[in-house]
């Protein structure tokens, strides 16, 4: 079976936002048989647990990787260059263990597939991914939200 790119908090780890995981159990299974690649793209960018949540301003993820939106977190901070970073490591991480599939934490602004918060933080979605998920399919690996 070939690897896939799984979004950490879907495995179990406790690193979103605010400090929890969301386990699924079909994902933490393909880790538990050694198939899932583990990866949170928000703290391999540098930003701890847990932390302020942050919505894409201005469009979606593949407008932040184009340079015409940002991520900005609740406080008003913006973590673009997080984001952006934590993307690419992603990236890595399933460019490194052959994965060409991605099962992603659905509307995170990092790994959200076919809808992510708007921006306003009142709970609006809209269409698009996060910056993650558009960068790996930019690089033509499947992605999908679970």
């Amino acid at each position: 079976m070939e690897k896939v790119l799984v979004s950490a908090c879907l495995a179990g780890v406790p690193c979103r936002y605010d400090g929890r995981a969301r386990t699924a159990g079909a994902v933490a299974e393909l880790v538990d048989g050694g198939h899932g690649v583990v990866v949170c793209p928000e703290g391999a960018g540098g930003l701890p647990t847990p932390r302020a949540a942050a919505e894409i301003v201005g469009g979606d993820g593949a407008d932040v990787l184009d340079g015409r939106a940002r991520v900005v977190d609740a406080t008003g901070a913006d973590r673009t260059a997080e984001f952006v970073a934590g993307a690419r490591a992603a990236l890595a991480a399933a460019e490194a263990a052959g994965a060409r599939r991605a099962l992603l934490m659905a509307r995170s602004p990092s790994c959200g597939c076919g809808q992510v918060y708007d921006g306003t933080f009142g709970g609006t979605l809209r269409p698009g991914d996060g910056v993650t998920a558009a960068l790996l399919r930019r690089a033509g690996i499947e992605v999908e939200a679970v």
